[in-house]
């Protein structure tokens, strides 16, 4: 017997469970978590390119300098290009020459509105906050920019995939 042959146990609370095969495959991770993956893999291309290595938790910490390197590389610099003004009196800033607009850009396709609809859908609780109005209302009133954020979502999931399909290495095919 080959050590890492596949065996199939008869026991009784296995039998109704069946046996492992090769064949199975895990859930398919949630549509949020493959767009932050596929956005993770283009800001770190970004970063590699320009010969700084993107921040991992439980690295040592880098320099001041490299750190604001980075985040100058990440965030963007200079005057900050897309700005929104929420219900609630808040103001929402980013810049589009960094390497998360580039990656956003890449997923979404038009980073402006992108920007503007998150920001309004991701601000939804507190505008019913703030306004002392039902949820339900405020989705209600926001309805075409939830359309256009289900839009966009869609295309960056369906963009998320072909990134990260691209990076998987072709399983090899036995004869």
């Amino acid at each position: 017997m080959r050590p890492h042959a596949l065996v199939c146990v008869p026991f009784l609370l296995l039998a109704a469970a069946g046996c492992a095969s090769p064949a199975h495959r895990p859930p398919a991770p949630a549509p949020d978590d493959v767009v932050r993956a596929a956005q993770q893999r283009l800001t770190d291309r970004c970063l590699a390119r320009q010969g700084l290595t993107p921040p991992r938790p439980g690295d040592r910490p880098p320099s001041t300098a490299e750190r604001d390197r980075v985040t100058r590389a990440l965030f963007g610099t200079g005057r900050t290009e897309l700005s929104l003004t929420l219900s609630t009196g808040h103001v929402v800033r980013a810049h589009t020459d960094g390497c998360l607009a580039t990656a956003q850009r890449a997923l979404y396709g038009d980073q402006k509105r992108w920007f503007r609809v998150s920001t309004v859908v991701n601000n939804l609780k507190p505008e019913a906050a703030h306004a002392h109005r039902p949820l339900s209302e405020v989705r209600a009133a926001h309805r075409a920019d939830l359309t256009t954020w289900h839009q966009l979502r869609a295309r960056a999931l369906r963009n998320a995939e072909t990134i990260l399909n691209a990076d998987r290495p072709t399983p090899s095919r036995k004869p």
